[in-house]
């Protein structure tokens, strides 16, 4: 195990210590968490099953979405999906997203604008192009962000819980852009100094940082 992930296994172990035998108590008014990856990356990548699995284990649903072709994300193709696992999001409903997963659920929640929703937290989101990724192994990203429209006002309004989790050494989306997002929507700022871009390869098969903010939206 390398130090990083002894690190994170450490925090996740803390934290569970502090909070209870297990993670937390789950409201009964729960309905689900949807977990939204990124390109490249499927529900069994990186952060996303061991979350997946603590959810589980207390209980509380979860769809862990599928997004086809994520080696070539097709606009229109992704928000179907999300419309088919999704449909009208419920004011319980919890959303995680991680980059390019963060843009896409954004536009989804800013088309449907429901009243209310449980709760959000974007890793390594953004907002608008990234200047020094405009494409990816043949991957148009300007395009695929120019197709994104994006409501803040609505987003601030349907859900007051708000956080955004931002590595400061991120490679791939810039911390900047993150902390532009986090400003747009006011939302609450997980800093974390060496994150990477959260993926496994920079030893984030675990997120304890997400679990102070998952506990604060489901406990009652």
């Amino acid at each position: 195990m390398n130090r990083r992930n002894f690190c994170l296994s450490s925090a996740t172990v803390l934290l569970t210590a502090c909070t209870g035998s297990l993670f937390f108590k789950a409201s009964d008014n729960v309905k689900k968490v949807y977990i939204i990856h990124g390109y490249g990356a499927t529900p069994d990548d990186h952060w996303f099953p061991w979350l997946k699995a603590i959810l589980e284990n207390q209980n509380i649903a979860v769809d862990a979405v599928k997004l086809p072709k994520s080696h070539q994300p097709d606009f229109d193709l992704w928000q179907t999906t999300l419309a088919e696992h999704i449909g009208k999001p419920q004011k319980n409903d919890i959303f995680i997203a991680h980059s390019l997963g963060t843009i896409s659920l954004l536009h989804y929640l800013s088309k449907h604008k429901p009243m209310s929703i449980g709760g959000l937290i974007l890793v390594s989101g953004f907002c608008r192009r990234l200047t020094k990724l405009s494409t990816i192994n043949g991957f148009n990203v300007d395009a695929y962000i120019d197709s994104a429209n994006l409501d803040s006002a609505a987003i601030r309004a349907m859900s007051p819980q708000i956080y955004s989790i931002i590595s400061k050494n991120d490679f791939i989306v810039d911390p900047e852009e993150s902390l532009k997002l986090a400003e747009q929507l006011h939302s609450k700022v997980i800093s974390v100094p060496k994150g990477g871009h959260f993926l496994a390869q920079d030893g984030f098969r675990q997120l304890p940082q997400i679990l102070p903010p998952l506990k604060h939206f489901l406990e009652p």
